[in-house]
C-alpha cells in the first residue's frame, strides 16, 4: 500500500509539471529556456538543503546528468506550442519504447507482446502528427519533445539502480544546473521574465521535479523496470484531464484516437503477462 500510495504522488508530479510548464509558457509568462534554468536550480537548491552528505560524481552520475538536462531542454522547448496533455502522451509514449530499448541493450529479450505493444505506441504517436489529429502545430516540435522522452527515459533506467536516491538525485541536478545554463545562455538576457513565471518555475523545480524527483529514484527499485513503466501511463490521463479542466484545453476526436491507441501499446508493452503454468 505504501509503494503504491508513493507511486501515486510522483505520477501526479509528472504530470503537474506538464501543467505548470505549459501555463507559464502558453500566457508568455516566461521563455522557455529561462523557465528551464530556474527550474534546475530551484531542484538542485532544495535537494542540496535536504541533503547533508558529500555528493559522489562520477561517468554514471554525468551521464544521468546530461540525460536530465536533454529532458528539461527539450521539455520546456516542446511546451511552447504543445498542449499539456498531448505533450505528456508523446513524452511518456516514447519514455516505454526508449526504456524497452534500454532493457534489449542490457541483455532482455523482450517478448512478441512488448514489441507489438511498442510498435502500437509508435503508430498511435504518428497518427498525433497527421494533419486531421489537429493535435501538434509542427512536426518538429514533436520531434523536440521526442528528444525530451530520450533524455527522460535514459535517466530513468540510470536510476534503477540507485542505492542513495535522495543523494543521487541532488548530483544529478548539481551537475545538470551548469549544463542547462550553458546551452541557454544566448536567450537568458533578452528574455523576459514575470513574477507569476518565474513562480511557476521554482515550483516545478523545488516540488514536482526535485522533490518528485527523488521520490522516483526511491521507489524504481522496488518497482521494477516493467511496474515502472506500467506506472507511468497514468501520467498522461491525468495530464490530458488536467489540461482540460484548469488551462483550457481541448482535444478533437481523431487525437483522442491516437492517444488512445498510444495508451493501449504502451500497456501492452509494459503491463506483466500471466505467469506461466
Amino acid at each position: 500500500m505504501r509503494l503504491f500510495v508513493l507511486s501515486a504522488l510522483v505520477m501526479v508530479a509528472f504530470a503537474a509539471n506538464s501543467l505548470l510548464n505549459r501555463a507559464a509558457l502558453a500566457d508568455e509568462l516566461i521563455a522557455p529556456l529561462p523557465f528551464a534554468v530556474i527550474r534546475v536550480i530551484a531542484g538542485a537548491l532544495v535537494l542540496a538543503l535536504l541533503v547533508r552528505e558529500r555528493p559522489r560524481v562520477g561517468w554514471p552520475q554525468w551521464g544521468a546528468a546530461l540525460a536530465l538536462s536533454v529532458y528539461l531542454v527539450g521539455f520546456s522547448l516542446a511546451y511552447v506550442a504543445l498542449d499539456a496533455g498531448i505533450g505528456a502522451l508523446i513524452l511518456f509514449g516514447m519514455v516505454q519504447v526508449t526504456m524497452l530499448a534500454g532493457a534489449i541493450a542490457a541483455g532482455e529479450r523482450p517478448g512478441l507482446r512488448r514489441l507489438a505493444g511498442a510498435a502500437l505506441a509508435l503508430a498511435g504517436l504518428g497518427a498525433l502528427l497527421l494533419p486531421g489529429a489537429q493535435a501538434v502545430p509542427a512536426p518538429g516540435v514533436a520531434l523536440v519533445m521526442v528528444a525530451a522522452a530520450v533524455g527522460w527515459g535514459l535517466y530513468s533506467l540510470a536510476g534503477r539502480g540507485a542505492a542513495r536516491p535522495l543523494a543521487t538525485t541532488a548530483t544529478n541536478f548539481a551537475l545538470a544546473v551548469p549544463l542547462v545554463t550553458i546551452v541557454s545562455l544566448p536567450w537568458l538576457s533578452a528574455a523576459g521574465m514575470t513574477a507569476p513565471g518565474v513562480a511557476l518555475a521554482i515550483v516545478s523545480g523545488a516540488v514536482t521535479s526535485g522533490l518528485g524527483y527523488a521520490l522516483w529514484y526511491a521507489v524504481l527499485p522496488a518497482l521494477g523496470a516493467v511496474r515502472a513503466a506500467a506506472a507511468q501511463l497514468s501520467v498522461p490521463v491525468i495530464a490530458l484531464a488536467g489540461g482540460v479542466a484548469l488551462l483550457g484545453e481541448s482535444l478533437t476526436p481523431q487525437a483522442l484516437a491516437a492517444s488512445a491507441i498510444v495508451l493501449a501499446g504502451v500497456a501492452l508493452a509494459s503491463l506483466p503477462g500471466r505467469p506461466r503454468a
